[in-house]
């Protein structure tokens, strides 16, 4: 079943383009911007002197030449690193075979260090036109709840916790945790939230979601495996964004099931495919 669309499909840049720059860096986002997408999707982790940060792992070993866990550094620790030397090293440690068209450059510090989100709020305001957000928020057990708040008091500081409607909204936050996702509601009724989704829970089958959210976060995994329930979210009104799109066969199968969002590592390409 082909669904008619109101608007189009939103593309939303994974990390920013994260395919061509390293995830979660100035670089990324500014590639994102610059290539058209219309959001940039980002996670979200609490230092230990209380700054968000974007950073998706739990520890920096993987993205940066430190180590250990981003909760437990503070942000002049996680400064001192560099994010985006292991984009240009073939996991094995040796050189590249094929360099892409990043190329990771000491002066480039700012482009490279860690990323904090107050730092990616401004550079949303400065875009020149509208590039919506959507953050996940990331946390270990032992922040519950803080993590919220001091996203919720920064995007105060930025005029952007209370939207007028749902529809209206630059932001959105996200989260795989139902929990997390209420205490946003609770503390801001009209900023849209996203349930992410790496599996179907049995009692959401029927196209439910948890109380109060609107917007559900599939894999593409569960849109490949699961095309009909994607009809009955649709049906029970709500939107649909899906993760991590960057096939062409993909892009095609989220479009003809109807799904508002498509967040990819690759918007420039997915674009291109839309005819954008």
């Amino acid at each position: 079943m082909t669904h008619a669309r109101q608007r189009p499909t939103q593309v939303v840049a994974h990390r920013g383009a994260s395919e061509d720059a390293p995830e979660h860096t100035l670089a990324a986002y500014r590639k994102a911007i610059e290539d058209g997408a219309d959001a940039l999707e980002c996670d979200v982790r609490l230092t230990a002197d209380g700054h968000l940060v974007c950073v998706h792992d739990r520890r920096v070993n993987r993205t940066s030449n430190g180590r250990g866990a981003v909760s437990a550094l503070e942000l002049s620790d996680l400064a001192a690193l560099d994010f985006g030397s292991w984009k240009s090293r073939d996991p094995s440690g040796g050189p590249r075979v094929e360099e892409p068209d990043w190329e990771h450059r000491p002066e480039d510090r700012e482009a490279t260090s860690v990323l904090t989100l107050e730092r990616l709020l401004e550079l949303v305001s400065d875009a020149g036109r509208r590039v919506e957000l959507a953050i996940e928020t990331k946390h270990p057990t032992r922040w519950a709840g803080q993590v919220e708040e001091r996203l919720l008091l920064l995007l105060k500081r930025f005029g952007l916790d209370t939207p007028t409607g749902a529809e209206d909204s630059p932001v959105r936050v996200m989260s795989f945790s139902a929990r997390s996702l209420h205490r946003v509601r609770a503390a801001s009724p009209t900023l849209p939230t996203v349930y992410l989704m790496q599996f179907v829970s049995p009692r959401l089958r029927d196209g439910r979601l948890p109380a109060g959210v609107g917007i559900a976060g599939p894999s593409i995994r569960i849109v490949r495996g699961h095309p009909a329930y994607i009809e009955r979210l649709k049906q029970s009104g709500h939107q649909v964004h899906v993760w991590t799109v960057n096939e062409p066969e993909d892009v095609d199968l989220c479009v003809s099931l109807g799904v508002d969002a498509i967040i990819t590592n690759r918007p420039r390409a997915v674009l291109d495919h839309l005819g954008r």
